[in-house]
């Protein structure tokens, strides 16, 4: 038995590897637009966090504080 489409074989080792590399692909171009769309809309500021290449030193300012990132779920009596 074999499921032969466009020469591949895709039963086949080959036919594996194809596979793989295409859903690989599909999920990194997925996860590029995510980040694209998170940037334009403003939901994350990529760029603050680009500072961390230079300014990594224990006694730097930080990005961004615990307290004032406030998520949905924070208050639901969990201990962080």
């Amino acid at each position: 038995m074999s499921l032969v489409i466009f020469g591949f074989d895709f039963i086949s080792l080959k036919g594996a590897y194809l596979l793989s590399s295409v859903c690989l692909i599909i999920f990194l171009y997925a996860y590029i637009i995510y980040l694209y769309r998170a940037q334009a809309t403003g939901k994350i500021d990529y760029e603050k966090y680009s500072r961390l290449a230079l300014q990594d030193g224990i006694n730097d300012d930080l990005v961004e504080s615990c307290d004032n990132v406030r998520k949905e779920g924070d208050n639901n009596g969990l201990a962080r």
